[in-house]
């Protein structure tokens, strides 16, 4: 807006003069004005002072000044809702966020950068080569080929295969890729005391054994025997039918007796399976123990529980079965893997063919004198 050549001052003082008797036509002719100007300035301006107008400038300009204010905040605000959808963790996020505030709206680099909160150095600073480029892809190989595996057993995957890093680098990188799983939360039991049973010092010294179920794509239901040798972890087999009786887990075990696999003890629950004639008769017949926990208490077969709570989320849930045969394919390989390839958090990320192998007992020799 072009400013007007006359001053509030000059103003007050062409209506004084025709408040004195001045014709008004003499006093627009006078100076230069239309008789529409004079009349405006007149209703604006009528029985004011000096200091009254200079007061009233004032003012406006102060009105004027708040109104852009206002604008401008209500302007950053809908730029910071549109464009900034995450929080501004990093530098980095911070420098896109202030580009994408400049390209979207046109504003200036100094505005976006104060929007943002990042220096202006450090906008214009090239970005560094990524030195965890490599990292990254092969973290999100395993993760695909490991879905359900989280940051430390990816660590100890590649530690295995001959990174040199440590945890916390594994980590980050970690979280930047955005390969958190959303665990469940557990739900808090009440505290009670609990009679810790003695731990197995070896081999085939105590086993546990369970039942787990699940579906095929016709809705067809299926059942799987599982059994775990406590010490270390191994999984010595996974029976998998429609139905499974007692004289089944019999057949189970005496298969593995054949293979020179026989337990001192087995720890069940109450299932009508486990307190079958057949069962009993077997391990009466072979000198095994069957330890009962009490009813309603798993937690006291907690070994055997954790285990078919890994083969549920790591296969069962990731794999649709069309027929048993598939599905027994696919168990036993995943068992496999779980045998000889799954890292164990409680083996000290060891696999439990390895485990066996590092601390099998070795037979004492006897010395003739």
């Amino acid at each position: 807006m072009r400013k007007s050549r006359f001053t509030e001052e000059r103003m007050i003082g062409i209506i004084k003069a025709a408040e004195a008797g001045e014709p008004v036509a003499e006093l627009c002719r006078k100076h230069g004005i239309s008789n529409v100007t004079f009349y405006k300035w007149r209703s604006k301006y009528g029985g004011m002072e000096v200091s009254e107008a200079q007061r009233l400038r004032r003012l406006e300009e102060e009105n004027a000044r708040l109104k852009r204010l206002v604008a401008d905040q209500a302007l950053d605000i809908q730029m910071l809702k549109d464009v900034l959808q995450k929080k501004l963790t990093t530098p980095a996020v911070r420098c896109e966020a202030a580009r994408n505030l400049m390209h979207r709206y046109g504003i200036s680099e100094r505005r976006a950068c104060q929007l943002a909160q990042v220096n202006r150095k450090t906008f214009r600073q090239p970005a560094r080569p990524d030195r965890d480029s490599p990292l990254r892809q092969r973290l999100r190989e395993l993760a695909e080929q490991r879905r359900r595996f989280g940051s430390p057993r990816l660590h100890a995957l590649l530690r295995r295969e001959g990174w040199h890093i440590n945890h916390k680098r594994v980590e980050r990188v970690y979280r930047e890729e955005g390969l958190s799983l959303r665990l469940r939360k557990r739900r808090k039991r009440p505290s009670h005391l609990r009679i810790v049973p003695p731990s197995p010092t070896g081999p085939n010294e105590s086993w546990a054994m369970d039942f787990v179920s699940d579906t095929l794509n016709n809705g067809r239901r299926i059942r799987m025997l599982t059994l775990v040798d406590t010490w270390s972890r191994e999984c010595q087999w996974i029976e998998v039918d429609h139905s499974l009786s007692g004289h089944r887990v019999v057949r189970v075990l005496e298969q593995l007796r054949l293979m020179q696999q026989k337990p001192v003890r087995i720890q069940v629950d109450n299932g009508p399976e486990f307190t079958s004639k057949a069962l009993d008769e077997w391990a009466h017949s072979h000198q095994v123990k069957l330890e009962f926990i009490r009813p309603g208490k798993p937690v006291e077969n907690a070994y055997i529980e954790s285990f078919n709570g890994r083969l549920r989320e790591e296969c069962l849930n990731q794999h649709s079965f069309r027929n048993l045969a598939e599905a027994r394919s696919l168990i036993e390989e995943w068992r496999q893997d779980y045998n000889l390839s799954r890292p164990h958090s409680a083996l000290d990320y060891m696999t439990p063919a390895e485990y066996r192998e590092k601390n099998q007992p070795q037979p004492t020799q006897s010395v003739n004198l």
